[in-house]
């Protein structure tokens, strides 16, 4: 196999630490980087590799660090991110701001171009990750400081009391921004696409998770609350919009090949062991205990100074990795017959690597979804044609011009739509638009335009402002889709910010755009030479069939090979 150099997310837990041994053992690596989250279990599962594979040519390597931040919080606790107002604002621009941004500053891209991997194995439990940060606590913060923000205004309670309920305010405010969990996710999935296209990763894995175990929404275990547990239905959710995700990433031209395994099992176990138990990071004590009288109010969190600290609690547990630590008692119940049961972490690991072999073991969520989803029919096909006859019938009978509303996102899209039309209007063909020069070309349009008021009307009434050929003026109606800026009115215009406008939504009647309209038809008219005696072969996406300017399938053509944005399936 090509594949030389893997990259494991998440290798140093139990399905990662198993899915290192099978591709050290059973493929030709010259390289496996081990990326987890705790130095010291990193160091561990490193050091354990090499122990078992020194006599084998293997370059083992160590990242430690959270991936779902920037590169220089990778050690830092969610706590203390969140506890500083610069440090919010930090991850607010990574999560909500731009997108390039993000990622520059990203851990997951820093890691990924670093060490280039052929072969990702992703085996964060990525839903967990993401939804038990708890957007419902978060939620019910926030609700309950604006309410003590809003009695403290109300009763014009002293500047202090106020400016310090404003500021807890303001970080549950944030904390519950920062808590959403399709946003993570989708700027998870963004950064990560992006970086393997930039380094061509071969392959990304994904052991993935169904967020109960494989039951349903009787699932029993919750976190306290009632069945079902909102916080578990949370993370199935975020779960399987990420499988939705990667789907999409599948679908994507010059991306990696994606596949996802999705365990549908409680995952066990690393080991059976006597240990002192901790939870958060700290050792769970034995304590005295001592009858308290019921009244109309019940502490839940005692003072520990009036309970006498025995001993740490020690306990035979068996370590599910990140699952967590079970008794004996809970690890019988969840595993009984029809409750979760389980599978263990080297069958995953057995799948994953077959799959990245090249073998289909049939468990590839991503490939089954494939071939049960529903792909366009002939007879939609036919009923296309029908369709577009009667909107032209209907055009030529009212004389009005059905190109675009700007409703379909994105903006683009109706931008390029009017320029085709009036490039049709004007010219008809694409020979004639190639005989004259761009200076030509834009005059004639802009004079149309200018004389012809109803179609002038019509598309800046949509929001899509006309573009003069001095580059001075701007035809527009009363309002403008393009630049896309919430909560302003009123836009400073920097540099380069026209082009960038006029390319995503302005009819541009400069004459070098039409110049670049012009290189389009230029590479159409060749594509469609080459379209006599060679069947059905020569109709591609880089053919446009026809003599005159249709501008919806001109458009079709234009995202098709200058976005690329196709599907291939």
């Amino acid at each position: 196999m090509a594949d030389k150099n893997f990259l494991i997310l998440g290798g140093a837990g139990l399905v990662g630490s198993q899915v290192a041994f099978r591709i050290a053992n059973d493929l030709t690596p010259e390289q496996i980087v081990v990326a987890s989250l705790y130095n010291r279990e990193v160091r561990d599962a490193v050091a354990q590799l090499q122990e078992m594979f020194g006599n084998r040519p293997i370059q083992f390597k160590g990242v430690a660090g959270n991936v779902f931040v920037r590169s220089g919080f990778t050690d830092k606790s969610r706590e203390w991110l969140l506890d500083g107002y610069a440090r919010r604002e930090a991850l607010y621009d990574d999560l909500l701001g731009p997108v390039q941004n993000a990622y520059e500053q990203s851990q997951l891209v820093k890691i990924i171009r670093e060490h280039r991997p052929d072969v990702i194995v992703d085996c964060i439990n990525t839903a967990t990750a993401i939804s038990y940060q708890d957007v419902y606590a978060a939620s019910r913060i926030a609700k309950s400081q604006m309410d003590n923000l809003f009695r403290q205004v109300a009763a014009k309670d002293t500047q202090n009391n106020v400016h310090s309920v404003w500021k807890e305010t303001e970080k549950a405010f944030e904390t519950l921004l920062l808590s959403e969990a399709v946003p993570q996710l989708v700027r998870h999935v963004i950064l990560l696409n992006q970086a393997m296209r930039e380094v061509g990763t071969r392959m990304y894995v994904k052991v993935g998770t169904t967020g109960t175990g494989g039951m349903g929404l009787n699932v029993p275990y919750t976190h306290g609350e009632d069945k079902p547990s909102a916080k578990l239905m949370s993370k199935t959710a975020v779960a399987f919009a990420h499988t939705g995700l990667l789907f999409l990433m599948a679908r994507t031209q010059g991306g990696p090949v994606v596949k996802e395994i999705k365990p549908g099992a409680m995952i066990g176990y690393k080991n059976v062991s006597c240990r002192t138990i901790h939870e958060r990071g700290q050792t769970v004590h034995v304590y005295t205990s001592r009858t308290d009288q019921l009244t109309d109010s019940l502490v839940l969190r005692a003072e520990k100074n009036g309970f006498e600290q025995l001993r740490a609690l020690d306990l035979p547990v068996v370590d599910t990795g990140e699952n967590g630590l079970f008794t004996k008692g809970e690890f019988a119940a969840i595993t009984s017959l029809r409750q979760m049961e389980f599978i263990t972490p080297e069958e995953i690991a057995r799948d994953v690597v077959l799959e990245i072999k090249g073998s289909n073991t049939g468990k590839d969520v991503i490939a089954a979804i494939d071939g049960a989803v529903m792909n366009p029919t002939y007879r939609a096909g036919y009923l296309r044609q029908q369709v577009l006859d009667v909107l032209e019938r209907l055009e030529q009978e009212t004389q009005a011009h059905s190109v675009a509303l700007g409703q379909l996102g994105p903006p683009q899209l109706s931008k390029l739509l009017w320029e085709a039309e009036l490039l049709r209007i004007e010219f008809g063909t694409l020979k004639e638009v190639l005989a004259q020069t761009s200076e030509e070309i834009a005059t004639k349009i802009y004079q149309r335009v200018q004389a012809d008021h109803n179609l002038r009307q019509l598309i800046t009434s949509i929001g899509v402002p006309i573009f003069a050929p001095s580059g001075n003026e701007l035809m527009r109606g009363p309002f403008i889709r393009i630049p896309e800026v919430v909560g302003q009115n009123t836009v400073p215009i920097q540099k380069g910010d026209i082009d960038h406008w006029a390319a995503k939504g302005w009819v541009d009647l400069r004459p070098a755009n039409l110049a670049q309209w012009q290189e389009r038809f230029r590479i159409m008219e060749r594509a469609r030479q080459r379209l006599h005696g060679q069947g059905s072969a020569a109709i591609t996406r880089q053919v446009y069939p026809f003599k005159d300017i249709r501008p919806g399938t001109i458009v079709g053509w234009i995202f098709n090979n200058d976005e690329y944005g196709y599907r291939i399936k």
